[in-house]
């Protein structure tokens, strides 16, 4: 009912707000005897935290985590895995000329119409503090998955400025503060965010996540489709408004034969594919091809530009957010992304194991 779950035989819930003390999640359904330790999950943590470079928030956390049940002599018992990250740097008091007004594109509004009461400092659950502990979900995730699987995020997409796919490579989304796989519109995008920042506004984003060496054959054919689920995944992330599988959007424009991943002969199990259109999904089944995810987030609604609104008793009145916000906060939703494909995909893999066996 609540809906701060997520997940099935792989499943986890967050708790904890913006500027509480701690944030948390329990990671429920991990198999037992699987090695995993705090610096297993810090590693995905720091790639997340806030503060890495001059185009992302400048608040300080350490997003150190720990974990405070379901690990025994370093490895995994089967029971409940709790993990607690403590907040540091929480500045409520840069929210106090806003309390009693409801920022536009924010959740002030829908929160209020729902519960009745709003925590107004930095957006309590709306706010995009929450996704550390998806990462943290998800560094475990990837234990499950194990090797084999290699799970890769990058910012494709900021504003009205894309990357140049015959540019792409992968070695260089580790060399920038924007997880961009092309070096030039990396610094392209540089000099924009600067000047989006010092006027105060911001700018949206597309990230791509790509799953290479899933076998064919994960996901579930009606209602819990694969691609369904990584629908739902990337949907509930802070922001996020649109979500593409494969080809995406492009398939309006297709033929159904340019649709066509066309197959030839492969192996004895494994037919060779021309193309991947569908993104590595069809019928909600896993082909063994890469499964390839875009989802889209939205301009940063915190910002220095006066926008018009009204207060909570209704009233018509400007705001302007100060503090430490994202010109894009897309750049930290790459990490976030790869988490929510790892949780979906050790969650399929654990119900195919389940049903199948294998």
């Amino acid at each position: 009912m609540p809906g701060n779950s997520f997940g099935h035989a792989f499943r986890f819930t967050t708790w904890g707000e913006s500027h509480g003390p701690q944030i948390g999640c329990v990671v429920d359904g991990v198999p037992p005897k699987i090695e995993l330790s705090e610096e297993d999950l810090q590693y995905w943590l720091d790639r997340r935290r806030p503060g890495r470079s001059r185009y992302t928030t400048q608040r300080q956390e350490a997003d150190l985590v720990k974990i405070v049940s379901g690990v025994f002599e370093g490895y995994t018992t089967g029971t409940p895995i709790g993990l607690i990250i403590c907040n540091e740097d929480q500045r409520s008091r840069d929210y106090s000329e806003i309390k009693n007004k409801l920022r536009p594109a924010h959740a002030d509004y829908t929160y209020r119409a729902k519960y009745g009461i709003r925590d107004y400092r930095g957006g309590g659950r709306a706010s995009a503090r929450e996704t550390a502990m998806r990462v943290a979900a998800g560094a475990v995730a990837r234990k499950i998955l194990g090797e084999k699987i290699k799970i890769r995020g990058a910012l494709v997409q900021i504003g009205d400025q894309p990357v140049k796919r015959g540019s792409w490579d992968w070695d260089e989304v580790e060399k920038n503060p924007f997880w961009c796989p092309d070096a030039d519109v990396a610094l392209d995008w540089a000099e924009t965010l600067t000047t989006i920042r010092k006027k105060g506004l911001s700018l949206g984003a597309m990230i791509e996540v790509v799953a290479s060496g899933v076998p064919a054959g994960w996901g579930e054919p009606v209602y819990d489709k694969l691609d369904g689920d990584l629908a739902k995944g990337f949907m509930t992330i802070n922001a996020v408004k649109a979500v593409e599988i494969g080809a995406g959007l492009d398939v309006v424009r297709m033929t159904g034969k340019e649709n066509a991943d066309e197959m030839r002969a492969g192996s004895r199990d494994k037919p060779k594919f021309l193309s991947n259109n569908a993104g590595g999904i069809l019928g909600g089944i896993s082909t063994g091809q890469e499964i390839v995810a875009r989802f889209a987030v939205k301009p940063t609604s915190s910002i220095l530009e006066p926008v018009q609104t009204v207060d909570v008793d209704g009233a018509e009145t400007e705001i302007s957010t100060k503090g430490r916000h994202d010109p894009c906060v897309g750049i930290r939703a790459v990490p976030v992304g790869e988490a929510m494909m790892a949780c979906v995909l050790a969650d399929h893999f654990l119900r195919h194991r389940g049903q199948i066996g294998r």
